[in-house]
This record gives structure tokens, sequence and C-alpha cells, in this order.
């Protein structure tokens, strides 16, 4: 196919041999299968800020770090200057996020490069060298269903070990490979030490794996790995290879069990809401 003009001056410079197909166009992104030398990859192509749909909350943008004062003055007082370097900060959490979770072992594309609002990453195939199904799109029996929620919470706890937590996680941005899950879609990731509305985003995050899940292992639905995750990671008690029980008891020690609970209990009752949305929309009818 033609080569996008986003694409071109990548291809100038040999970055991509060839564009092959378009993958998938999102509101934030279009994604595109290109060949880099022997190897097929994507290139995700951010769309500009005045046409993306996504819209920068600033419950993802807190905590994020910016070193420069004068970029950080101009952020804040919403400037030209400061809207163009707020849109490059919120461009570049995806391609940091990716690079961080890559090299601590979590489940992520590949990445390759960020140029010019492209970033190159790799493509996630099936076992047959096809393009990974999304997990919405697949059906489970109970026992896999199981597994593989286990193996996305093990993922997420390593993400949060390393500071990290999704912040949209749910079965749209999941990929299945021939090896399992793989995590997509990072550009709201959020520091879990510094933004406010963290514990909140993690137990969301959680709970929707936990009510995909729970339609094929309704066991599931009964499960407290975001309370006790999180309750973990604020203890310190948390690494990337902690087990756990998906059963919360509080201690002691969880002196903030009281604002704790009411996150946990806001969080659930937004994603209730959410699902009720979803009901209403495939039924065609409201719900009563």
């Amino acid at each position: 196919m033609k080569i996008p003009a986003r694409l071109q001056p990548l291809a100038d410079d040999g970055l991509i041999d060839e564009v092959l197909r378009p993958l998938k166009s999102g509101k934030e992104a279009d994604v595109f299968v290109v060949r880099c030398g022997g190897a097929l990859r994507c290139a995700k192509v951010f769309k500009e800020a005045n046409v993306r749909g996504f819209r920068q909350a600033a419950e993802y943008q807190e905590g994020r770090s910016v070193r420069n004062s004068r970029r950080a003055r101009a952020m804040n007082k919403r400037t030209r200057y400061g809207q163009k370097e707020q849109e490059k900060a919120w461009l570049n959490a995806e391609v940091d996020a990716l690079y961080r979770l890559s090299q601590a072992g979590v489940r992520v594309p590949q990445p390759h490069g960020f140029i010019d609002g492209v970033l190159l990453m790799e493509l996630i195939t099936d076992g047959d060298g096809n393009v990974a199904p999304r997990l919405d799109a697949l059906v489970f029996e109970a026992a896999q269903a199981r597994e593989f929620h286990h193996r996305i919470i093990a993922e997420v706890v390593r993400m949060l070990s390393v500071g990290l937590i999704h912040g949209d996680l749910s079965e749209f941005n999941v990929l299945i490979d021939a090896q399992g899950p793989v995590i997509i879609d990072l550009p709201q990731a959020v520091n879990a030490a510094a933004n406010n509305s963290a514990a909140m985003m993690l137990v969301r995050d959680v709970d929707r794996m936990k009510h995909f899940f729970g339609r094929f292992a309704p066991e599931l639905k009964a499960t407290d790995y975001g309370k006790e995750m999180w309750s973990r990671f604020a203890s310190g008690a948390l690494d990337a290879d902690t087990q756990l029980t998906g059963v919360y008891r509080p201690g002691h020690e969880d002196v903030n069990l009281g604002e704790l609970m009411a996150i946990i209990d806001a969080a659930r009752e937004e994603e209730n809401e959410r699902l009720a949305r979803m009901r209403e929309l495939e039924s065609g009818e409201p719900d009563d």
C-alpha cells in the first residue's frame, strides 16, 4: 500500500521498508503493520491533539514529573508552548511505560523506537503467525479462564512492583498470543506512588478482569485481588514475584483502611454502571 504521510520520514530514514496494511484505527492513533528488514512490526501513529478523541484527564496526568522547570511552568499556565509540551509528555508516557515494563519482564509489546509521534513496536501474533486476537473476542472454558486471569493478575503485580498502573485495563486492551495474555495501550499509565487516584485505578483495572473472566468462571467474582494488591503495595510488601491469595483480610497495619474501602466501593460502583451501560447497548433496552 502507499506509505502514509506520517510514516514517510521513517521510510526515508530506512526504519521502515514497507507498509503492508492498516491494523486498527482509533480515537488516539492509527496502527499499521510494517516490514522492517526481515521483521514484521507495528507502527502506531498518534493523532494530533485537535483530532484525538481521548481526553487527557487530569487524574491520569497527576504525578507525571517534568524535569524542565520552564516546561512545567508553561504546562501549568496552559500557554501555547505549554500545551505543545503537555502533548509531548502525554505521547511519551506510553513509550516510557513500554520500555520500563518490558525491562521489568511484563508481557507488553517490545518497543523499537519513537520518532516524530510514531511508535514502532513488536507485532503480537498468535500461534499461526496471524495478528493476535483481543481478549474480548474469545470464549473460554472455566479452567482456561482461571489460568488467564491468574496470569494477568501476575502481570498487574509486576507492573505495580515497578510503580506503574495501567489505568484503563480491560478485555479490550489485552491480546492473546501463542504464550498467553499481552497487555497493550498504555498512554494513560499512572505513577502508583504519586497519583492520588492510583488505588482507585488499580482496583478498577483488577475488577474489570475479574468481571470479564467471571463470565466463564463465576467463582472469580468473589476474589479481592485489587484490595489485597494495593494493601501490600502501600505497606511495602509487594514485589514482582508476590503470590496473592485473592482474599483480603485487613490487619492492624492498615491505618488507611477506611479510605481504601471507600476507594474500592467507588471503583466498583463505577464498574457496575459501566457494565449496566454495556448490557443496555447490547440489548437495545434500558435496564430497569
